[in-house]
């Protein structure tokens, strides 16, 4: 009698560790869940969609601010995505993520006729592309919590970032971060090739069809007249290129003229990395992230 009483008092005893083992984990996972939605709640709070007037239209844009003092100022990184892509490329986002995580500003938009913004891509130029960029530039130069500018661009976002960095000069733009940029494209215009498509450089239909868009006529007049690297050299700010050396759209030997052009400019080659860097994206983007970084000490 005397040992089944015992071995009741243990199993009660058993069952009450048990239950307060499990309530103390589901407490713990709680805390956790409230605390990861308490970071997504702010994270929310300082990230706004925002609609920008752009060249040939509103802007859809993406304004990330960190939390600040009142009165604190904080840089902020333009980011530009490429031909035909949007601002919620990987790329794009994960150079987003790694600013977000050092606490640093930035912009991620699409240009006209791409995503969410306004615009017929029919009648997308890398010109009026530099003029949506701009009017970014602007737009961030109105918001108060903004000290430093810099620009970040891949592909022909690498194109239009640094012909405007070019044209605005270091007084304006505190560094330039240019991935993969496709200063092909005018050689391509004047070959008459666009993604494997041929087509007459001399009498240029009216559009030419890549990737199920129409890339008008007067995108690839532009193109052919393009003063890429002389409007790009007038920056004398710092710049970073990045540039894997197997990427099958832009040689990364385009990379090396962005290198020569420039007074003060680094560049690294990733090996064996393709041009939407999806290879070694954790090796570009903290190679465009510290850099970037490195500006806000200088």
């Amino acid at each position: 009698m005397r040992t089944l009483y015992s071995f009741k008092i243990k199993v009660a005893l058993l069952f009450s560790a048990l239950f307060s083992s499990l309530s103390l984990l589901a407490a713990c996972e709680n805390a956790g869940m409230i605390k990861e939605s308490k970071r997504q709640e702010a994270t929310s709070l300082q990230t706004s969609n925002v609609e920008i007037d752009g060249a040939l239209g509103k802007l859809s844009a993406v304004v990330y601010r960190p939390e600040l003092q009142d009165g604190e100022k904080t840089p902020l990184v333009i980011l530009m995505h490429g031909f035909t892509s949007n601002k919620q490329e990987r790329l794009i986002t994960a150079i987003a993520s790694g600013l977000q995580e050092k606490g640093t500003a930035y912009i991620r938009f699409d240009f006209n006729g791409h995503g969410d913004s306004e615009g017929d891509f029919q009648k997308m130029t890398v010109a009026n592309e530099i003029e949506d960029a701009k009017k970014v530039y602007e737009y961030a130069r109105s918001l108060d919590f903004v000290s430093d500018i810099a620009l970040l661009g891949h592909s022909q976002g690498g194109v239009v970032a640094s012909m405007v960095a070019g044209e605005l000069g270091i007084e304006n733009i505190s560094g330039l971060v240019l991935m993969a940029p496709a200063a092909v494209l005018k050689d391509d215009a004047l070959n008459g090739e666009m993604f494997g498509i041929r087509f007459d450089p001399v009498n240029i239909p009216e559009y030419v069809s890549v990737f199920n868009r129409r890339v008008g006529r007067e995108y690839i007049k532009v193109a052919q007249s393009l003063p890429i690297y002389e409007t790009a050299a007038r920056y004398a700010g710092p710049v970073c290129i990045i540039h894997g050396t197997s990427d099958e759209i832009v040689p990364y030997s385009y990379g090396v003229r962005y290198k020569d052009g420039y007074k003060s400019a680094e560049l690294h080659l990733i090996e064996n990395e393709n041009h939407a860097f999806t290879r070694k994206l954790d090796e570009a983007q903290n190679i465009a992230v510290d850099f970037l970084e490195s500006l806000n000490k200088k």
